[in-house]
């Protein structure tokens, strides 16, 4: 089978994210002594480990055929690459951000002031939308002291939690974009690499489906089980057995986390008993 190279990032949260993603898919990589590359002895991937920023290129240069990587890198890029899904990790915005004394008019306060970036093409694009002439610094590192040293008037950013920007003495006053980790390609698979891609995705859909839903069972009286299950907000039907002591039946279903707290008070006023919770490792429709 042809292998499928993916390019991650080599260190971070992102690259620690990632790798749990591919072990959650039952996917086993060998890791040599110098951890460049990576294949996989169960499943047809190989893993390039690479800088971030770099990844898009790689991607569309065909040096990796697929990539898993921050989308504000492929917004940044404008590489000729295609997102085929998004991962639900590395959630994060692109924020604008002032000084904490200043007060913010709205998007006019960044008229002709500097502003210190690591993104200046989709901030260029942003304010050429909104007919915004300012001057952007492009630095790496850390952005957020530029004001602080004089570099810059304001930053552009990644925004978290936003404690950096607090611990800098800067406010959050614009959200441009949002981003989260993404898994993107090339355009020019070959059919039986595209064919590893689809088995992958459906691994990755497979795992994601799984978060936050958990398998349940419960011992209910058959007289109140209409009652029962009419709370249950779980998969199509759920399934009903019989106990040995007569009268009563178990009942499994699969439930979302924020579900099963919201109804497991009143599953217990209709008489339910035993209830059992059980994290589900896969889900597959």
């Amino acid at each position: 089978m042809e292998t499928l190279k993916i390019a991650v990032q080599k260190t971070g949260r992102l690259s620690e994210d990632t790798l749990k993603l591919l072990s959650d898919c039952d996917i086993n990589l060998l890791q040599g002594k110098r951890k460049l590359i990576s294949v996989s002895d169960n499943f047809p991937v190989e893993i390039l480990y690479l800088r971030d920023d770099d990844i898009p290129q790689y991607v569309s240069d065909g040096v990796a055929d697929a990539g898993i990587v921050g989308e504000n890198e492929v917004m940044e890029r404008g590489k000729p690459v295609t997102i085929v899904k998004r991962l639900g990790f590395a959630k994060c915005r692109m924020s604008l951000a002032i000084p904490q004394d200043d007060e913010y008019t709205g998007l006019d306060w960044f008229s002709h002031k500097r502003i210190a970036t690591s993104y200046p093409n989709i901030l260029k694009e942003f304010f050429g939308k909104k007919e915004i002439i300012a001057k952007l610094e492009t630095v790496s590192g850390s952005v957020e002291i530029a004001p602080g040293i004089g570099l810059s008037d304001a930053i552009f950013d990644i925004v978290s939690s936003g404690s950096t920007l607090v611990s800098n003495r800067l406010k959050e006053v614009e959200v441009v974009c949002n981003s989260e980790a993404v898994l993107i390609t090339t355009n020019i698979l070959k059919d039986a690499q595209a064919a590893v891609l689809q088995d992958l995705i459906f691994r990755i859909d497979t795992v994601n489906r799984s978060k936050g839903n958990k398998y349940i069972l419960m011992n209910a009286p058959n007289d109140r089980l209409e009652e029962i299950i009419s709370l249950l907000p779980g998969m199509k039907s759920p399934t009903i057995m019989p106990l040995y002591e007569k009268g009563w039946s178990s009942v499994h279903s699969v439930v979302g986390e924020n579900d099963f707290w919201r109804i497991v008070g009143k599953l217990k006023e209709k008489g339910a008993e035993g209830i059992l919770v059980i994290p589900i490792e896969k889900l597959i429709p």
